[in-house]
């Protein structure tokens, strides 16, 4: 009775840790609208994104029934995850003009899909039961959930130095602590040290950035207004100098 209401339990803390991911991995899309309308990806770092990448196609590996049975809410937000991050990677290299950068990208996102592939390959035919695939793939698991949630310190560096959040976007920030805090009790139910150790840590990263998102946002506003009313004055210079320019001196001599 009582392990039947823990399983009853883990399955709705489950779902709802699908869902929330679901928000995680959609969070980016305002970030990508902005990129789409400005026709650049001016100061955004595609880091969070192949980080995410990666550490969705290492999980959807956990999941797999010859891996980790029981796995069926692990692979399928992954599996989802994987495909939106492929998304967000493919229109940052659209609206990157930075060569050397967007190769850099290209590159990186290619080693991780092989390096995947031979993680798949080698597990699958050199582990033979599922306690030892899981083991393996486990380990490999923690150490890039906890790169995906530690990428964005990158993009904390810039914002302390900046004073100013405008380039790392609240709602990615607040979808990872949410997503932390419900994994991280769905590996107690029960206790799955590969699920709970990265997403314990994910959840203290994702604090970090909604702290540091909350000290610096005021004087981000301040920042835009000051660009703003910068902006404003060159355009009144450049209208009162048209304004006063003088005719004769465009008019032929007669």
């Amino acid at each position: 009775m009582v392990s039947h209401l823990v399983n009853t339990i883990r399955n709705v803390v489950g779902i709802t840790g699908n869902v929330i991911s679901l928000f995680l991995f959609l969070s980016p899309v305002p970030t990508f609208v902005r990129i789409w309308k400005k026709g650049s990806v001016e100061q955004y770092s595609p880091v969070p994104y192949l980080a995410t990448l990666i550490n969705c196609m290492v999980w959807v590996i956990y999941g797999l029934p010859m891996v980790h049975p029981n796995s069926t809410l692990v692979i399928t937000i992954n599996g989802a995850g994987t495909a939106i991050e492929l998304v967000y990677l493919t229109l940052f290299l659209i609206f990157c003009h930075d060569k050397k950068k967007r190769l850099k990208v290209l590159l990186i996102a290619l080693v991780e899909v092989v390096f995947m592939a031979l993680v798949a390959a080698l597990v699958l035919t050199l582990a033979h039961t599922t306690e030892r695939r899981s083991m393996v793939v486990g380990i490999i698991a923690i150490l890039f959930n906890i790169m995906m949630y530690a990428s964005p310190l990158s993009v904390m560096k810039l914002v302390i130095s900046t004073k100013s959040v405008e380039y790392m976007p609240f709602f990615l920030s607040l979808a990872s602590f949410a997503n932390g805090v419900a994994w991280t009790t769905y590996a107690f139910l029960p206790f799955d040290p590969f699920i709970a150790v990265p997403n314990g840590l994910g959840t203290l990263f994702s604090l970090a950035q909604l702290l540091l998102y909350a000290t610096y946002y005021e004087s981000t506003k301040r920042i835009i207004a000051a660009r703003k009313e910068t902006k404003m004055e060159v355009n009144l210079s450049e209208v009162v100098v048209n304004g006063n320019h003088d005719p004769k001196k465009t008019t032929r001599a007669t």
